[in-house]
């Protein structure tokens, strides 16, 4: 089958999915759906593997995290005052633990260590995926990440709703 049409199939497949996924409600969603419905489209093994053309996974990586960067205003900075040192040791305790854990699977369960280290990494599953791309190793980077990105979006909104007041989230003043 010619590569773009085996493209627009697995876009078809992650759109489909992705939006029947966003009358779930369920946050995250339209994107855990996506990445089911091009993951079981590839796992069936009906397509061959997808073949993006050269830069497009830049070109998409660039546009999420302008989506991303247009969500950082005057009020994120704000909030940011009240938050930087949470964020520091949020973001140096997931490293450290991302690099332990990385280690720990490469040693004790023979996961390579480069796939190890990147799958544990406290990234997004796009980021890291470029990043383990780079290396030669991005569909095993993914798939670590997809996995935990599924879980956690499946499990975080239950356990924000059961450990938060009416689930909402409390932020001091």
């Amino acid at each position: 089958m010619p590569s773009l049409v085996t493209l627009t199939l697995y876009i078809l497949g992650g759109a489909a999915l992705g939006s029947l996924m966003l009358i779930t409600g369920l946050p995250g969603g339209p994107l855990l759906g996506s990445i089911l419905g091009a993951g079981l489209l590839s796992i069936s093994g009906q397509l061959e593997v997808a073949d993006w053309p050269l830069g497009t996974k830049t070109v998409l990586g660039v546009g999420i995290g302008t989506v991303i960067g247009t969500g950082i205003n005057r009020d994120t900075l704000g909030e940011l005052k009240l938050l930087w040192k949470p964020a520091l040791v949020i973001t140096f305790t997931l490293l450290v633990t991302g690099v332990v854990v990385g280690l720990l699977m490469s040693k004790f369960l023979g996961v390579e260590k480069i796939v190890a280290l990147l799958g544990a990494a406290p990234g997004g599953t796009i980021g890291m995926s470029l990043v383990g791309a780079e290396y030669g190793v991005g569909a095993a980077v993914a798939a670590l990440h997809a996995v935990r990105l599924i879980t956690v979006l499946v499990l975080m909104p239950a356990i924000v709703n059961f450990l938060t007041p009416a689930g909402g989230v409390d932020i001091p003043k």
